[in-house]
């Protein structure tokens, strides 16, 4: 059995984030990272090749898009215990959304061909999570999302997904697209016995004349939406400090919430 586990290199949210003259998300400025959703799906890939369910080996392509510091999105993915990584990186796939990005993504899932697709909810940069829906009708898949508790058996895929009012079962016949979310379990963190292993792992690069996308149907001048203009966030201010010297304090307190309209 092959699953393809999406992962995805965005900035880390605890460090300053801007944008790039384009409107587009200036990636060079901050630092990145494996988006934290992501994990979850490359957990329970590892959790689908571990129980069994799967009737034999499981081979986990983990497969990312972006420029070249999208690798290290791949470097943590097989360094959790994914089997291979493919990196998809062409220069005219900046400023991409994510009608183009999911089509690139279609092309590279039908080249690898595999049983399964899983993905997490969202990206922590866009989060938009319509990949996962995108990506199932374009491959003409079943989509099975927003799973807590992933299975493989028989042929079909079944998640739990927990709502509101009731927990619902959600089966499909493979292939499928699934999505996970972060109630899915704690994703596991590289042993050194896996980082050592992840060196020797392949990981193969495309481009979209590999995948047979014309260029001129992604980047940003393909983009239905741009962003046209950004302001930077004013700094946060000193908070109000209320004193009680002289017993006014209670007053003014109340004063400020209802200005604020808390009460």
């Amino acid at each position: 059995m092959k699953i393809v586990t999406l992962v995805k290199h965005v900035p880390d949210a605890t460090g300053e984030r801007s944008f790039a003259e384009d409107g587009t998300v200036d990636r060079a400025a901050a630092d990145g990272l494996l988006s934290e959703l992501d994990e979850y799906a490359i957990e329970q890939s590892l959790q689908v090749a571990e129980s069994g369910g799967a009737g034999g080996e499981v081979e986990i392509v983990a497969l990312t898009l972006g420029p070249d510091d999208a690798a290290d999105a791949l470097k943590k993915a097989l360094q959790m215990g994914a089997t291979s990584g493919v990196h998809i990186n062409d220069e005219a796939l900046h400023g991409s959304d994510a009608l183009a990005t999911s089509a690139v993504l279609a092309a590279a899932i039908g080249k690898l061909q595999p049983d399964l697709v899983v993905t997490g909810m969202s990206s922590t940069d866009g989060s938009m999570g319509v990949i996962p829906a995108m990506l199932a009708e374009r491959l003409g898949w079943p989509a099975v999302t927003f799973g807590v508790d992933l299975k493989v058996a028989d042929g079909k895929v079944s998640i739990r997904r927990d709502g509101d009012v009731a927990s619902q079962t959600i089966e499909a016949e493979l292939p499928a697209v699934v999505s996970v979310t972060d109630q899915s379990g704690e994703a596991r963190y590289p042993s050194m016995k896996g980082i050592m292993a992840a060196k020797k792992k392949p990981v193969e690069q495309w481009d979209l004349a590999e995948l047979g996308v014309d260029p001129s149907t992604v980047g940003l001048a393909a983009a239905y939406t741009k962003v046209t203009d950004t302001t930077p966030r004013p700094p946060k201010e000193a908070g109000k400090q209320v004193t009680d010297e002289d017993g006014s304090g209670a007053q003014a307190l109340v004063d400020f919430l209802a200005a604020g309209k808390y009460i």
